[in-house]
């Protein structure tokens, strides 16, 4: 008998539950109907793209990997201009913006994000106001670059998608400032020493910084348009800004699923369970899942919640509410998984510099109260003769008491994606400071050094000095 999996939201959430429930029922040689439902009028867009085309690196339109009508064609009921107002979990009934009911056997929920934005901008009418969140964003941000009207821009926030749109107005020939809180750069990522690195480059590129605790107060207009911003309340500064970009974190999108009576927690995340089904009245529903940026996770190393909005977390997540479903579906409990918590590995280019991390900042394992050692070191990732050595600054966080390696920072100007992936799987294993200066690496003088960089962060940590 067929039955009816509805996915609410085309973000890459709702995208690879999709894509997943395509695979797995092709698998599985089971009837299942698939709808996904999305309000704006675009397939599969990559938005992790879109600041790099802002720079110039390619069109905007190559961020789009699939239209609808290729999924149609492959069966998906993908419903673009499309809104739902209603979750009914007693009928399983979406209520749609015409009036229109769907009903529903799985319900995964994947109503992604919202920019937090300060009351000064979230009533402001002026135009070259935007966040960079959308492809629409892009391409209005796009507009106001080619316009030749902008020669300042003012950005808010300090995070990985503020710092790419101040690269981006700065790659354009506009004067860039960013204005954000103390004492650093990407503090949900970097300790403050690694943070500094990034801005002392970003500074070498020309953009500005106000890492203080000073608020936009007011916006100054000209023929509709911003022109300056008032920051500080008492001694006010105005930066002359022609465009303003926000970017100060995102708010999980939970407004459908707290009308349904779904439960959220203190983070403001949906709350779920290892299997992702969401709550209500106490009772986690079978039929109802949700994941990626609308939902509140629980951190690896703290067991805290948090919010992990990461596309590479939602991939993982949406490989869990495909199988269970599936699961369900056929009866098979074998096919049944579970989420795992989660050590929310990231990783950027940003301005030139490449920047990774992986488990806790120094601050957050305080917060949790966990005592930490930590080392760091600097090195070259292969023979200095060799053409194309590059620096690399590692800082390795562990348990003061276990000596388990609980967080990883790095920066360089080459990749550190797989050093990144690595320290993720250390983590997950239990890998000590020992172990990490211990363990056999590869060597060949155009590839790595004789002693890598992790060796002597681990040493440093351990209170080991190295004379060379």
């Amino acid at each position: 008998m067929a039955k009816r999996a509805v996915i609410i939201g085309g973000g890459i959430a709702g995208i690879y539950v999709m894509r997943n429930l395509l695979e797995k029922r092709e698998a599985v040689k089971e009837d299942l109907e698939i709808t996904l439902i999305k309000r704006e009028n675009e397939g599969w867009v990559s938005v992790c793209g879109l600041p790099y085309a802002l720079r110039g690196w390619y069109e905007i339109d190559k961020v789009v990997i699939n239209d609808p009508k290729f999924f149609q064609e492959k069966g998906v009921d993908f419903k673009t201009e499309t809104e739902i107002v209603q979750i009914n979990t007693e009928d399983r009934l979406l209520k749609l913006k015409t009036g229109e009911t769907l009903e529903y056997d799985y319900l995964v929920i994947a109503t992604g994000r919202k920019p937090a934005l300060p009351d000064v901008i979230e009533r402001s009418t002026l135009e070259n106001i935007f966040t960079l969140n959308t492809m629409e964003d892009a391409c209005k941000m796009q507009a106001a670059f080619s316009s030749g009207d902008v020669n300042n821009a003012l950005v808010r926030g300090r995070g990985i998608i503020a710092l790419q749109a101040a690269v981006a107005t700065a790659a354009n020939n506009i004067k860039t400032t960013v204005l954000a809180g103390p004492p650093s750069l990407l503090p949900g990522s970097l300790d403050p020493d690694m943070g500094d690195m990034l801005k002392e480059w970003l500074q070498k590129k020309g953009i500005e910084f106000i890492l203080e605790n000073k608020p936009i107060t007011a916006l100054k207009a000209e023929r509709g348009r911003v022109k300056s911003v008032v920051i500080g309340q008492g001694g006010e500064i105005e930066v002359p800004a022609d465009m303003v970009i926000v970017s100060m974190g995102m708010r999980p999108n939970i407004k459908l699923a707290v009308e349904a009576g779904i439960e959220t927690g203190d983070t403001g995340g949906i709350v779920t369970d290892n299997s992702l089904h969401v709550k209500k009245e106490g009772c986690h529903l079978k039929d109802v899942y949700a994941l990626g940026d609308c939902i509140e996770v629980i951190d690896g190393i703290t067991l805290r919640p948090k919010l992990n909005q990461l596309a590479s977390t939602c991939v993982v997540q949406a490989n869990v509410i495909s199988d269970n479903i599936i699961s369900d579906f056929t009866g098979n409990p074998s096919l049944y998984s579970c989420y795992m918590p989660c050590m929310g590995p990231v990783v950027a280019e940003i301005g030139g510099l490449n920047f990774g991390s992986v488990g806790v900042t120094s601050e957050a394992a305080a917060l949790a109260g966990i005592k930490t050692i930590s080392g760091k070191a600097t090195k070259l990732t292969k023979a200095r003769y060799f053409p194309g050595a590059k620096l690399l600054t590692m800082k390795l966080i562990f348990d003061a008491f276990s000596k388990k390696l609980i967080g990883a920072q790095m920066i360089s100007e080459i990749s550190v994606s797989d050093r990144v992936n690595e320290m993720a799987v250390a983590i997950y294993a239990g890998v000590t400071a020992e172990d990490l200066r211990d363990v056999e690496r590869c060597y060949d003088p155009s590839l790595s050094l004789l002693v890598d960089v992790t060796v002597d962060a681990s040493q440093d940590a351990l209170g080991i000095k190295s004379v060379y």
